[in-house]
């Protein structure tokens, strides 16, 4: 039996560190990392904004320090699992005769830390090891439960230090030969609609009910959700799921009993808004609201307004050295906007560009999923694009960033 590639022994070796929401071991991730640094002769640092949420900073400085920098973004942290669904135990890292490497993260996105550091190993081992930026490989601990780590992060003097200029970031798997490269992404709109009304028995016309206000805000989020979904299905391809906006009622709350007309029920929606869009879903949402009838509110307990995109045209030297890297791979590649939510959002709000590409075609989309896997081969193509992506990009000339 061949031996194992040690990119693919150090993949496995990360899936089985737990760093599950919400008590991820990110000590262990730590360690791991902080070994993995010695062992590729890179400097480590720990960055504790939050305490117990480390960013664990790995840097290899360039040749020209005081240019921009690059960093190489993924996150430690992954979601919640079940195991009595999985076909293995989903911290087992087990692989297939066939080769397909079964876990919780495999996809989302411990892959892509991995494939960072080892496309590095690659271009160390053959002499490549001086790059003009400086390179950060930042691994960051709770994207999975909004990112707020990040948050401090960028307001730290240890992000500051960085001195950046450009980040890649996660994308999505691909079910398709061609990869997804994602240049902004949906802003989060978790809202509350709060309906106030009359109370009284249910066996009575209660006049000014609740439920009735109800019903009319219901109806005006998913009249827009339908118009929203005919222009996607109707486009002839020509728009992605993340160039529209979605709608979805995703929980109510209200009453004390069967028979009685509660004074007030509150809805729950997770709206997604294609950034285009953010002025006009603000100004949808009174109106619902206002046309609903009286002591009707709404609160956001997310309220994204990012409209800022990274550039995807070769003016942008950045942009351009990633997508002739691409082109030279022979990588078919469509740009999106992300229909989800990562840290590049808190990037790019600041003014940062920031790329989303996790480099996984011909793959099943199984992020937060049952049985999420990668296939050994996928992976090890990855730290192949890297290869050529990461000298790439740390060796942009100077004076091509903002």
């Amino acid at each position: 039996m061949a031996s194992e590639d040690i990119a693919v022994t150090k993949f496995r070796e990360y899936i089985r560190i737990d760093t599950e929401q919400p008590e991820p071991d990110y000590e262990k991730a730590y360690k791991f990392l902080q070994d993995y640094a010695k062992e590729l002769e890179l400097e480590v640092k720990r960055s504790e904004v939050i305490p117990g949420r480390p960013m664990v900073i790995l840097k290899l400085q360039g040749t020209k320090p005081e240019l921009k920098s690059l960093m190489l973004y993924s996150h430690m942290d992954v979601v919640p699992t079940f195991k009595d669904q999985w076909k293995y135990d989903p911290y087992s890292a087990h692989k297939e005769d066939n080769g397909r490497i079964y876990g919780r993260g495999t996809q989302d996105m411990k892959c892509v830390g991995i494939q960072y550091l080892e496309a590095y190993r690659r271009l160390k081992n053959s002499g490549k090891k001086n790059f003009t930026r400086t390179i950060y490989f930042v691994f960051g601990s709770d994207e999975e439960t909004g990112g707020q780590a990040m948050q401090l992060f960028l307001k730290s003097q240890d992000f500051k230090d960085l001195n950046l200029g450009f980040t890649l970031d996660e994308g999505l798997a691909s079910e398709d030969d061609s990869y997804k490269v994602y240049y902004a992404e949906r802003c989060v709109f978790w809202v509350v609609v709060s309906c106030k009304g009359s109370p009284g028995h249910g066996s009575r016309f209660i006049e000014n009910d609740a439920g009735s206000k109800l019903r009319k805000v219901i109806n005006s989020f998913y009249t827009f959700r339908e118009e929203q979904k005919a222009k996607l299905e109707n486009s002839g391809g020509k728009l992605k799921l993340g160039d529209v906006t979605t709608a979805n009622l995703t929980k109510i709350e209200g009453g004390v009993q069967a028979n009685v007309v509660p004074d007030e029920i509150k809805a729950y929606f997770d709206v997604r808004v294609t950034p285009s869009m953010l002025d006009e879903m603000d100004e949808n949402i009174k109106k619902w609201c206002s046309e609903a009838g009286p002591d009707v509110t709404y609160t956001f307990l997310q309220h994204g307004l990012v409209k800022t995109t990274t550039p995807t045209t070769d003016d942008d030297a950045f942009w351009k050295a990633f997508s002739t890297t691409l082109k030279q791979e022979n990588c078919k590649y469509e740009t999106e906007i992300f229909i989800g939510a990562t840290d590049s959002r808190y990037l790019r709000e600041l003014g940062y560009r920031s790329i989303g590409f996790s480099p996984m075609n011909n793959t099943p989309i199984l992020l937060h999923d049952h049985n999420e896997y990668l296939d050994e081969s996928v992976f090890l193509r990855g730290i192949e694009i890297y290869e050529k992506l990461i000298p790439n990009l740390a060796n942009v000339e100077a004076g091509n960033e903002p």
